[in-house]
């Protein structure tokens, strides 16, 4: 990146100072002096989920990623509950994210790229005129062609503005908390939920563990999943990024992926892809391998027995790679008539489960033979 600073966008900055100094310090002392009524914190919690989800289910999963399909209800209130976000238009927002993905840690065309900094991947890129934040509208052809994404980005500042100050006005009139609505489902919520939005982009890149790529700084941190309306699991999504889900466990706090699923369930959302249990073994052991590979080398002459068993280890799982290759190209050369015929399709299943066993086993050999090494 030029080390020559750009200039300053004044408007950003200006927003984020008063949005933070009202949030983050004005809020919280009003609230401790004078608390806030009960509307005030309903309306902080539904605009704060309902600008959460927008953010990680419709303008992360659903419109940058597309990893499944939505009914229009469902888009509209995505695309709706995205004014709150205070965060531009869905067009906008995943034209930059898909650019995040192509050049991820590109210091010259990444917009966000931890290798700059962490407070250049948090804000900074958002308070300076960058040459990578400039937007390619040619990364979102499709999404031009889906007219809920285009009117909210014709219509977007005037409703975000709108929505954003008319609505805490008009229910803090309402129910006699004008200061304090504004404060708290105002200022409070758009700072913290904006904050949430940003370690994405920093601590993500920064905190945690690389299960399944080393390729780049994306990191899996079920702490900062908490944060982050569940895509703390960042290193699982720049692998498998067109995978609906973040946390690939089911207790893994993933709201996101427990919205689409419960839409999927009531016809609101469909074609949800899901990564092959395969794919994700292969991607683990590989970092497995990895990361034993480094510690026997480390270790020198004083494991030469230990990486004889890596080696035969090791060609198991090119051999068992090789095995699944061979059962997908059956799978494409059968064809969709032979897999209508119910034994085609259980005997695929079951050479498919028999594999994913196999990489099972030796993921449990490698895991007892890096405790053994490394003692």
């Amino acid at each position: 990146m030029n080390p020559t600073k750009p200039p300053i966008v004044k408007s950003n900055l200006t927003f984020f100072i008063v949005i933070n100094i009202l949030g983050l310090i004005v809020a919280p002392i009003y609230g401790l002096i004078f608390g806030f009524s009960a509307a005030a914190w309903i309306l902080f919690a539904v605009l704060l989920v309902g600008s959460g989800m927008a953010i990680t289910a419709g303008y992360h999963r659903l419109w940058s990623h597309r990893t499944y399909q939505a009914a229009w209800p469902l888009r509209a209130a995505l695309a709706f509950f995205g004014f709150f976000s205070i965060q531009n238009s869905i067009l906008i927002w995943a034209a930059r994210h898909r650019v995040h993905h192509r050049h991820v840690d590109d210091e010259d065309k990444d917009p966000h790229s931890i290798k700059t900094g962490f407070w250049h991947a948090h804000m900074g890129w958002m308070v300076r005129d960058w040459p990578t934040s400039e937007v390619d509208f040619d990364q979102v052809k499709d999404l031009k062609r889906d007219p809920i994404v285009m009117w909210q980005h014709r219509h977007y500042w005037t409703m975000t503005w709108l929505l954003n100050l008319g609505l805490p006005v008009v229910l803090g009139l309402a129910f006699g908390d004008l200061l304090g609505m504004l404060l708290l489902a105002g200022a409070f919520r758009l700072a913290f939920s904006q904050h949430c939005t940003f370690f994405i982009n920093s601590l993500a890149h920064t905190w945690g563990k690389r299960s399944y790529s080393d390729e780049n700084t994306a990191r899996d941190n079920g702490v900062i999943a908490l944060l982050t309306w569940g895509e703390g699991y960042h290193n699982f999504h720049h692998a498998f990024q067109a995978d609906y889900r973040n946390g690939l466990r089911w207790w893994q706090f993933d709201p996101g992926k427990w919205l689409i699923a419960a839409c999927s369930w009531v016809g609101l959302a469909r074609e949800l892809k899901r990564t092959p249990k395969f794919k994700i073994q292969r991607a683990r052991l590989q970092m497995q391998f990895r990361q034993l590979r480094e510690r026997l080398e480390q270790a020198g002459d004083a494991a030469p027995t230990w990486r004889e068993t890596f080696d035969r280890e090791y060609q198991q799982f090119k051999d068992t790679v090789a095995l699944w290759q061979a059962v997908q190209a059956d799978r494409v050369q059968a064809g969709a008539d032979a897999l209508r015929d119910r034994w085609r399709r259980i005997e695929l299943r079951t050479r498919y489960k028999e594999l994913e066993f196999r990489l099972k086993m030796q993921a449990r050999r490698l895991a007892t033979l890096q405790q053994t090494v490394t003692a």
